[in-house]
């Protein structure tokens, strides 16, 4: 049996910049793009919570909510290192360590000793170093798999902490909301509503081959999940398979030659980023995201081809090639964009190598 903690920082990015500027802590505080500059909220402290504010809104509707709301830029310098020190925490107790984003992880203390061999109490220590050497907050759950530490965590938020033991998962499962589960959206959720699907008690009486045909791939996870089973490991080597950069428009733009100088401004970021990870990547494929001035959005995607070869210095690093997806993608809608993103798709180096050389073989046979 397994021992899993999830920890998950409490508003991290508004929580740091708090703690370094003290007088901010009973205001609400946002953290992102300026309301006059079509931003988004990156995140929000509990304050700003209460008026509705949310991540991923855009600040002009997030301003509207909360007139008093203050708005920080990120200082991702700054996220980081405090990152890397609650690391540090994690690393007193196990090696086994699974970020997630910055400000969550998976830590497997399954042999661990420490705490009496306790997670719950691995768990609240680890909690207690966190708030009394870096002042900030963070949330843990406690289960024996990864899917019931997750949810665990956010059961109790802000600075909480559940445990779920191996003999109450059963009864646990059973009365979960199926908007709970990890993966389940809004759109998922009414899905299942309408099919009367409202907890795992309700999945369970569902067999796989019934929840496959009503939401594809995802319903064999959503068997497991609705029993409380969760198989995977915790990985401790997360591998990016993709690498964007996106680009939000002061006003949105429909002459299609203002844009392909837009894209000429993010191809340059994106060459820029990639210079720090081309000696562990290489890329598949290319892509660009239009999002549109009523929000919705498309995606043009294509793999590399041979004229791709004469790029330099990177085979990617067409921009023409990048402009013609971006022409194709912006021709789909007769709309102004308002938004601009470029990415490529990711293969670890070691993978392409294995492949070159199982290809190989393969054709001496």
């Amino acid at each position: 049996m397994r021992k899993i903690i999830h920890i998950d920082a409490d508003s991290f990015y508004a929580s740091v910049e708090i703690r370094n500027q003290p007088q901010l802590a009973d205001q609400p505080v946002a953290i992102g793009g300026s309301p006059d500059k079509r931003g988004v909220v990156a995140t929000c402290n509990y304050v700003a919570r209460k008026f509705g504010v949310h991540s991923a809104m855009s600040s002009a509707r997030a301003l509207s909510l909360c007139p008093d709301l203050i708005f920080l830029r990120p200082n991702f310098p700054l996220y980081k290192s405090v990152s890397a020190e609650m690391h540090e925490i994690f690393r007193r107790y196990t090696d086994q360590i699974q970020p997630l984003s910055l400000d969550e992880a998976y830590l497997d203390v399954s042999g661990v000793t420490l705490c009496q061999g306790s997670a719950t109490l691995i768990a609240e220590s680890i909690r207690s170093a966190v708030h009394n050497e870096l002042k900030i907050t963070v949330s843990a759950g406690v289960a024996p798999n990864k899917f019931l530490a997750k949810v665990a965590s956010d059961w109790n938020k802000p600075n909480g902490l559940m445990a779920i033991p191996p003999d109450k998962v059963a009864e646990f499962v059973a009365q979960l909301p199926v908007h709970k589960i990890n993966g389940v959206g809004k759109v998922t959720a009414a899905k299942m509503n309408r099919n009367g699907i409202y907890t795992c008690q309700d999945l369970q009486r569902y067999t796989l081959p019934e929840l496959v045909e009503l939401f594809g791939s995802h319903g064999v996870s959503l068997f497991d999940y609705a029993r409380g089973v969760d198989n995977r490991p915790v990985s401790i080597s997360r591998l990016r398979k993709s690498l964007s950069v996106e680009r939000t428009f002061n006003q949105d733009i429909s002459d299609l030659n203002v844009l392909q100088t837009r894209v000429e401004d993010v191809f340059v970021e994106l060459t820029n980023r990639y210079g720090g990870l081309q000696s562990r990547y290489s890329v598949s494929k290319r892509f660009v995201k239009v999002k549109f001035s009523d929000f919705t959005r498309t995606t043009m995607e294509e793999s590399l081809s041979s004229i791709d070869s004469q790029s330099k210095p990177e085979p990617w690093q067409n921009l023409e090639a990048f402009k013609r997806l971006a022409r194709s993608a912006v021709e789909r809608q007769t709309k102004a964009v308002r938004l601009i993103g470029l990415g490529v798709r990711l293969i670890p180096v070691e993978s392409e190598a294995a492949a070159r050389q199982l290809d190989l073989f393969t054709n001496l046979e």
